[in-house]
């Protein structure tokens, strides 16, 4: 089986590319994204991929990733930039307009309400 293909998230948490890094622990990074569309647009990735390319690819293997990213690394990265509320999207998949095919959770917030559904003007 051919190794998994290196992504920009692999990058970033090596340290290859920088990163407006939020928060870390020892099994997450989060990051300002450098396409915001929110006044806070911050993505959260497991430091490992463990073949966490998609969520859809996950499994019971997979729940303390999971678990952690969603009771820890959200709930650090949205004390941290102080929302009330927000909008946590995975897109999962090309034609969901996932583009790195490494797990990534966008925290979507602030500044003005967002719409719903998404993409369509308020």
């Amino acid at each position: 089986e051919a190794p998994p293909e290196v992504t920009l998230f692999d990058k970033i948490v090596k340290g290859e590319i920088p990163c407006n890094k939020v928060y870390e622990d020892e099994v997450c990074l989060a990051f300002r994204d450098i396409a915001p569309v929110a006044k806070t647009h911050v993505l959260v990735i497991p430091k490992v991929r463990e073949g966490l390319t998609q969520l859809q690819h996950a499994s019971a293997e997979h729940k303390f990733i999971l678990g952690h990213m969603l009771g820890v690394a959200v709930p650090a990265v949205v004390k941290s930039e102080g929302l009330n509320s927000y909008r946590l999207v995975v897109n999962d998949g090309a034609d969901a307009c996932q583009t790195v095919f490494h797990l990534h959770m966008h925290i979507i917030g602030g500044g003005k309400p967002l719409s719903w559904p998404p993409g369509v003007p308020r």
